[in-house]
């Protein structure tokens, strides 16, 4: 289930980011995290598994009538279980009546998922 972030979960969630490419640099990442924390359009969430493990992150920008992905990061281990697939739908029903749409950044990642805003029911 996705959960807000919450200054506790800062070292999980600056690990999670870390994964991402364009978050490698420690400056950039500490950047990234800042926006998370003290600009209200920026909002990131955890994915904790039922065993209450933290494995996957999302973070959007919230825009009038839309949400944009910026991160999409799930931890190695636990890669290609569906988490991230569970996240874009999670935040689906977070945003109800919102568009989710990616950045040029994350596009491979919705195509990957096979993600659409007006297809409840996506196929892998």
């Amino acid at each position: 289930m996705l959960i807000r972030y919450k200054k506790n979960f800062e070292k999980i969630a600056m690990g999670l980011l870390s994964f991402m490419p364009n978050e490698k640099d420690l400056k950039v990442l500490q950047s990234t995290m800042k926006k998370y924390e003290t600009d209200p359009e920026w909002q990131l969430f955890l994915w904790k598994a039922e065993d209450t493990t933290i494995t996957g992150l999302i973070g959007v920008r919230m825009l009038e009538d839309q949400v944009e992905v910026h991160h999409i990061s799930v931890n190695p281990s636990h890669r290609h279980e569906g988490i991230g697939k569970n996240m874009l739908h999670s935040l689906k029903g977070i945003f109800e009546g919102k568009k989710i749409y990616p950045t040029d950044f994350t596009v491979p990642f919705f195509e990957k998922c096979n993600f659409h805003n007006d297809d409840e029911s996506s196929e892998e």
